[in-house]
């Protein structure tokens, strides 16, 4: 057995009994033989961490604190063949684990567990080849990380829009981007997948080398193995214009009025935005109290063409960071983090279109239950209004994916966030109750106003709240991709870790 910094932990505990965190640790220790197999498995690449250690901290956290879970272990693979190793003890013993990227996932146990938490933080590189126009970067980075890495070459991908956000699940649930109106979803743009398999094994999917697993991949998650190197394609990056405006309430109708005309008649690809509707609560510092607008705005240019953005530009704004930047630049102006550390749930209501009705229904909403839930702790209620063009999911070379089952509809996905206080674990089922229904009403709105399909269109997985039906994902994908699960992984190995499980 190596001795490696967690057994070199172990040893200092088992001296310093004195200390009662460090006696919790060992007694942890003891009573987790699967972590000590592990420990004693793995190369020196790899480390194991136990409660008490800032490793197991920051490897358990998550972006929402709900999604945390107390794990019996941490395990921070740097190697793909220690993350084949870690699968087969897993597999063998039968122990529930979870695979972290950069922890933002809403659902508790989706990359968080009681059992055994997988770090994929080491995976860390960022490779540019000139040659080709391809970048591969590891599944442990979050999309600020590889934006700074391709800055100096004038290239630039497909990713987050907003700060924080982790590549690997971004990525496995398909990916809406500020680039997508013209390249497509992010898994579009994806050539390779450095896979570890359930049975350990190391593989590199491509369509050429394995179409059905290359296909089951976008939008697949982690059901058939994890994921520690993606190859994407690039694409020229200039300057940016954009930034983030809020405005308070009285503003709301005028920006609603902007949003909707934005939504149906700009067809310039490299315009974007995004109208966030909030509720604001007192226990939150945010800004001022009550309905107001985060408003994001997106040129992929200098200079946006005239006419384009004038109607948010000429509203009364609370306060304003518009200007000509980087790429980088641009995503950390989005106020992403304003709610981190507090419990939170996302869920998601597709749209044909942005009208002026489904736009009213949104303000109401968020006024309805911000009121409501500031009641139960409400921190932020938050309707994130995301136009794009009909075409967006033509991008993607003939070349299906597992998410969107069709590519014949482009479904807006309005995205609705719910935050409240990191210690009221006791409203959480509050907050999802409140949160479908909320959806479910919007919905209906739609559907009343002839948005037909929008009660059985396909949700966005990363937006989807825990319990919803495989069949409002993957639609007439879910025989197939559970066919290839049993092909890839007979023993269902990763059916041990939580997310959306075919």
């Amino acid at each position: 057995m190596k001795l490696n910094s967690s057994l070199l932990q172990l040893a200092s505990c088992a001296v310093l009994l004195a200390s009662d965190a460090c006696a919790s640790t060992l007694d942890k220790r003891i009573l987790d033989p699967v972590c000590v197999q592990i420990a004693g498995a793995i190369s020196s690449a790899s480390d194991v961490y136990y409660l008490g250690h800032p490793n197991y901290s920051s490897d358990n956290n998550h972006w929402a604190s709900s999604s945390s879970q107390v794990s019996k272990c941490s395990v921070q693979p740097g190697t793909a063949a220690d993350v084949g190793i870690i699968l087969g003890i897993l597999g063998s013993t039968q122990t529930p684990f979870a695979v972290k990227g950069g922890g933002h996932a809403s659902n508790q146990g989706f990359s968080s567990t009681t059992g055994i938490q997988i770090s994929m933080k080491r995976f860390n590189q960022v490779t540019y080849d000139a040659g080709t126009q391809l970048v591969q970067f590891g599944s442990g980075l979050i999309w600020d990380d590889v934006y700074a890495a391709l800055a100096p070459t004038g290239r630039n991908v497909v990713g987050g829009r907003v700060s924080g956000v982790g590549v690997a699940g971004f990525t496995l649930g398909g990916g809406y981007s500020w680039k997508t109106n013209q390249y497509g979803l992010t898994v579009d743009t994806v050539t390779a997948y450095e896979l570890v398999k359930p049975d350990g094994t190391v593989a590199t999917v491509t369509h050429a080398s394995d179409p059905n697993l290359f296909f089951g991949l976008k939008g697949g998650f982690n059901n058939f193995g994890i994921v520690t190197k993606f190859t994407l394609k690039t694409f020229p990056q200039t300057q940016v214009w954009g930034g983030l405006i809020t405005y308070t309430v009285d503003q709301i109708s005028a920006v609603t009025a902007a949003a909707e005309a934005f939504s149906s008649t700009v067809t310039d690809p490299k315009a974007s935005m995004i109208s966030a509707i909030n509720y604001i609560s007192p226990l939150a510092i945010l800004g001022p109290v009550g309905l107001g607008v985060s408003q994001l705005l997106f040129y992929d240019g200098p200079t946006p063409p005239p006419g384009i953005f004038d109607a948010f530009l000429s509203i009364p704004h609370f306060t304003k960071d518009v200007s000509t930047r980087s790429f980088l630049s641009l995503v950390q102006a989005a106020p992403a983090n304003v709610a981190s550390g507090s419990r939170g749930t996302f869920q998601s209501s597709p749209l044909l279109a942005y009208s002026s009705s489904v736009l009213n229904a949104i303000v109401n909403e968020t006024l309805f239950w911000g009121t409501r839930l500031s009641l139960k702790t409400g921190i932020l209620i938050s309707y994130d209004v995301e136009p794009f063009l009909p075409s967006i999911l033509s991008h993607n070379n003939g070349l299906a994916s597992a998410y969107p089952a069709s590519r014949s509809t482009a479904y807006l996905p309005l995205n609705l966030y719910f935050a409240w206080a990191p210690g009221s674990s006791i409203f959480d089922q509050d907050f999802q109750d409140a949160i479908r229904a909320s959806a479910a009403r919007i919905t209906q709105v739609a559907k009343d106003e002839g948005q037909t399909g929008v009660d059985t269109a396909p949700i966005y997985p990363n937006y989807a709240i825990s319990g919803t039906p495989l069949a409002r994902i993957y639609g007439s994908n879910v025989a197939a991709l559970q066919t290839l699960k049993q092909q890839v992984d007979p023993n269902n190995v990763m059916g041990l870790a939580g997310g959306w499980k075919v």
